[in-house]
């Protein structure tokens, strides 16, 4: 990965492509950092103005707040300071939250939305198989055994729970967890910083999206993420899904030719 360039407020972001056109920005999964796109970068770079960017406590983004935590205005500051005033956000898990939220706080700013395995804010309820994850990295993180944690995260997330980490992409694996341990310790201290919620919150509110959206959906993710497709898909009026069976919660790794494929059509229909 290239050297990141910093706003004044610390998000570490890059950006590469031909301008001229609406800008491309990437947010990433709640397991990662902008790293997660580097398979596809290349190739989306090529043809598009592109930016990715680390949330706040991910990657290279490790300044803490000077106040509340709000990922939906550091990538609202990071659009101001870059100049866009309009862009497609492609937001995955956590980041298709975020993403959803910028739609909602300042509409004018998205072009489209393109929501991979919709996590975060966006997930109704908490399902016996979440609830056995956040049970498994609190009680991980709560004995200071870092590598539990990550694994916990790798089983859930990467491997999902319906196929054997044998099965999966090492690679996949390998920089799922550097990155999710990454987060894990530029947040060991940020116990005393609260976040900022939404309200009302962005499932509430889902009606009021009025860009075109497109989810992509694995079908061997977890049920909690698919009853979060199936509310976006139902709740944004000019919505479609696409499902891959074949992958868990990170299908832009594990398909990642497939996703540029797909992100190029995407754009091109919304753009037409």
């Amino acid at each position: 990965m290239t050297a990141a360039s910093y706003t004044a407020s610390g998000i570490a972001y890059d950006r590469a492509g031909p301008t001229g056109g609406v800008p491309v920005v990437l947010i990433h999964a709640g397991v990662a950092d902008r790293r997660m796109w580097d398979r596809v970068w290349p190739s989306l770079t090529a043809r598009h103005d592109v930016v990715r960017l680390d949330l706040r406590g991910f990657g290279e983004s490790a300044r803490r707040p000077s106040g509340e935590l709000s990922p939906v205005e550091d990538v609202l500051e990071t659009l101001d300071e870059l100049g866009i005033e309009h862009c497609h956000l492609i937001g995955a898990s956590f980041g298709a939250g975020v993403a959803t939220e910028v739609a909602l706080t300042q509409a004018g700013v998205v072009s489209s939305l393109l929501l991979v395995t919709p996590g975060g804010s966006l997930i109704p309820e908490v399902t016996p198989t979440l609830e056995a994850f956040i049970d498994a990295e609190d009680a991980a993180l709560e004995a200071d055994d870092l590598d539990a944690a990550v694994e916990a995260n790798l089983a859930t997330w990467v491997d999902g729970p319906h196929r054997d980490s044998s099965v999966v992409d090492p690679r996949v694996r390998e920089l799922v967890g550097v990155m999710q341990r990454r987060a894990f310790e530029s947040t060991a201290d940020w116990d005393d910083v609260d976040e900022v919620d939404l309200d009302p919150p962005a499932l509430e509110r889902l009606g009021e999206i009025t860009v075109p959206t497109l989810v992509l959906v694995g079908g061997l993710d977890l049920d909690a993420i698919l009853a979060a497709a199936d509310r976006v898909v139902t709740g944004i009026a000019d919505a479609r899904r696409v499902d891959w069976p074949d992958t868990a919660h990170m299908p832009t790794m594990e398909r990642s030719e497939d996703f540029v494929i797909l992100v190029t059509d995407w754009l091109t229909d919304v753009s037409e």
